[in-house]
């Protein structure tokens, strides 16, 4: 399975973040099939036992069409988001982009 091209980016920054990550991927079971979802970490708080969890999917829209990047994006983080409110609903769900793109793409 490939790396999207900022996943050790974001891997480093939540980790400088004092997030362990638990999962690289973190793979979830749907019937007979696996879907894997970038990152999964975990945080401990001082004022809760279990601490935070979260998963990130990374999307870096390289390509030539960002709307065919945002489609695809949104349609996976949809699917996951659907997924992890049955299987881990205590994991908050995060999409990685780049800042640029966000400042340039997102803020239209």
């Amino acid at each position: 399975m490939a790396k999207d091209i900022y996943h050790d980016l974001v891997r480093t920054a939540l980790e400088k973040d004092a997030w362990k990550i638990t999962d690289d991927p973190l793979t979830l079971r749907v019937g007979r099939r696996d879907l894997f979802i970038d990152l999964g970490a975990e945080k401990l708080l001082a004022a809760e036992r279990e601490g935070k969890k979260i998963a990130v999917e990374i999307k870096s829209f390289v390509s030539k069409s960002p709307v065919k990047d945002l489609e695809n994006a949104l349609g996976q983080y949809m699917l996951y988001l659907k997924i992890l409110e049955r299987l881990e609903p205590d994991r908050i769900l995060y999409l990685a982009i780049h800042e640029e793109i966000y400042l340039s793409f997102f803020s239209e």
